[in-house]
């Protein structure tokens, strides 16, 4: 039985439903760099001001920390957000989502574990009047992942297996990027499809698109 349950390529962008530990030994090469935010294992689905109140919880994916012992911290650049809550190595070049939260009662930033060659930075950025409203309790705005996409310049191609609803897919479509995303839950993996396939409907037509991506043959498949 495939670990992949589900397939769908919009653009220049290839979403796989299941079990991201499961389908990544079968990706081969062809990718350059993750940029994520995997669950933290803080339980925010059962969090009534962040998820409950807003029909976003009751979900069991978030109760323990997302396992991260595939990555290869010497293979390609990563981006990982929430990397404070991960056994991950030191590293000099965090990034900071400073959200201008005026004093308000939730987090005033968020970080990121990196290991690029660089100095940290912060992006200030207060997350009112997201683009489509929250339709995940930990989504990103589109607007923090371009900003990450923009430390990662030569990546052609961008991982992430813990997809969500999609906003890292619509930042490299937005970008003109190949994308491959990983979703294990059905519902945030079809929510993650539409707003990609919005993203293609409505391009920036002054951002150049990426070169045709050569799909990469699975595990054990021979080469078209």
């Amino acid at each position: 039985m495939s670990a992949i349950r589900k397939e769908v390529v919009i653009g220049y962008c290839r979403l796989l439903l299941g079990d991201c530990l499961e389908i990544l030994p079968t990706l081969g090469g062809g990718m350059d760099a993750i940029v994520t935010d995997p669950p933290y294992g803080i339980g925010i689905t059962k969090s009534n001001r962040l998820a409950v109140s807003r029909g976003l919880g009751g979900k069991i994916w978030d109760d323990a920390p997302a396992d991260l012992s595939w990555l290869d911290t010497e293979r390609m650049p990563a981006i990982i957000w929430g990397g404070n809550y991960f056994d991950l190595p030191p590293h000099r070049a965090p990034l900071v989502w400073d959200k201008n939260n005026a004093g308000r009662d939730f987090a005033d930033f968020e970080m990121a574990w990196t290991n690029l060659d660089m100095v940290a930075r912060r992006f200030i950025f207060r997350p009112m009047n997201m683009d489509g409203g929250k339709l995940h309790p930990t989504q990103k705005p589109i607007q923090v992942m371009q900003w990450c996409l923009g430390f990662l310049p030569d990546a052609k191609t961008i991982l992430d297996p813990f997809m969500g609803s999609g906003t890292t897919g619509v930042a490299c479509a937005k970008q003109g990027r190949a994308f491959i995303g990983i979703e294990i839950d059905e519902g945030y993996f079809d929510i993650a499809c539409a707003r990609i396939a919005k993203a293609y409907a409505q391009p920036d037509m002054f951002v150049e698109r990426a070169p045709e991506p050569v799909q990469q043959p699975l595990f054990g498949e021979a080469a078209a």
